[in-house]
């Protein structure tokens, strides 16, 4: 057999050992990967009015269909990988929501938020509620959940394990954005922190009793150099909250302190201030669960301009759940829309939702 036949054989050899390689490496990775689709779809019918302006006063049939897919792995060394994304298929496909994770047992937990999903930002608004929150999907209310919300998007979560001490559950995380207020970039792009941003990181603290009581809150810091204007805010939340049985009870404050300075003058000055305030109390009897819950919401002065009349939230809701449909109602007020005194609005909703 001549040398050119021996490596065109050896060569067929390599290929079929190559390619059984390739099919036990795909076999094991299948094998140790978990892969699951769920989806929902809610349909709402809302009427409204507002005293003074007419323009989004009326009614309207809405619907909002999601799927969510999520795959989840085991490493070899045992941490393990999860990666969750939501979609929205209402209309245009729309991503919602993804981020990774990665457990890593008693050294706790690493999250890298593409689309919300950090720690922070589910510390916005912790009330109870049959429905949603105050202002969620509500028209013509200003969100006061602003807590978290400028690095839940491009940021990275450091989540320790959940620590044990007679009968009490501590958990805490840090986070960190390297352009908050921002969305994440695409692969392998970047931002511009001058004109768009700046960095942000926030921490948060969870105490949780056996008894049913809970406490918690977080810490927020964000630097901006959009423009000519350095801007540097701090926030600050803090909750308590109790279940016993069906109740659930809730009380939570936030603070956002701003500071202004612009670049070019060198000049200085306080910015707006925001405060806000929630309550709720919620009652699940079986397959029913009812809820009230109020926010309010304030616009600090500064220098010549005044502070803003406080917007007043309040909502009453009730949710019944048969298998994988749910029926929820809610009666939602606002008096002194948008800090303006007088203007008051109020929509009441019927939702019917599907899980599957």
């Amino acid at each position: 057999m001549n040398n050119k036949n021996k490596r065109k054989i050896m060569n067929n050899i390599k290929k079929i050992g190559l390619t059984a390689l390739a099919g036990s490496l795909v076999m094991v990775s299948a094998n140790a990967i978990e892969y699951t689709m769920s989806g929902g779809l809610l349909t709402t019918f809302s009427t409204a009015n507002q005293d003074g302006v007419n323009t989004v006063s009326g009614r309207g049939l809405g619907t909002a269909t999601d799927l969510s897919f999520n795959a989840a792995g085991e490493l070899d060394n045992g941490f393990t990988v999860d990666y969750f994304m939501s979609v929205d298929t209402n209309k245009a496909l729309s991503n919602t929501s993804s981020f990774m994770t990665v457990g890593m047992g008693s050294l706790g937990t690493i999250r890298i938020n593409n689309d919300s999903g950090s720690q922070a930002n589910s510390l916005d608004d912790v009330t109870p509620h049959a429905y949603n929150e105050t202002w969620d999907g509500v028209t013509s209310v200003t969100n006061p959940s602003f807590f978290g919300n400028a690095t839940t998007e491009g940021s990275v979560d450091y989540r320790i394990a959940p620590q044990e001490y007679q009968g009490m559950t501590v958990n805490a995380s840090y986070t960190f954005d390297p352009d908050a207020n921002v969305a994440a970039p695409a692969k392998a792009g970047v931002t511009d922190p001058v004109s768009n941003g700046g960095s942000g990181q926030a921490v948060t603290l969870q105490l949780a009793h056996e008894s049913g009581l809970s406490v918690g809150g977080g810490y927020e810091e964000l630097a901006s150099n959009a423009g000519s204007v350095h801007s540097e805010e701090s926030r600050v939340t803090g909750f308590v909250k109790y279940a016993m049985g069906g109740l659930t009870v809730a009380y939570q404050e936030a603070y956002q302190n701003t500071f202004n300075e612009a670049t070019t003058a060198g000049a200085a000055g306080e910015g707006a201030d925001k405060e806000a305030v929630f309550m709720g109390v919620a009652y699940t009897m079986g397959d029913m669960t009812v809820s009230y819950a109020t926010s309010e919401y304030d616009v600090k002065a500064v220098s010549t301009t005044a502070a803003l009349i406080t917007e007043e939230m309040s909502s009453i809701q009730v949710a019944y759940t048969m298998g994988a449909m749910t029926v929820s109602a809610a009666m939602s007020e606002t008096d002194n829309v948008a800090g303006i005194t007088a203007i008051d609005y109020e929509e009441n909703t019927l939702a019917v939702s599907f899980a599957f």
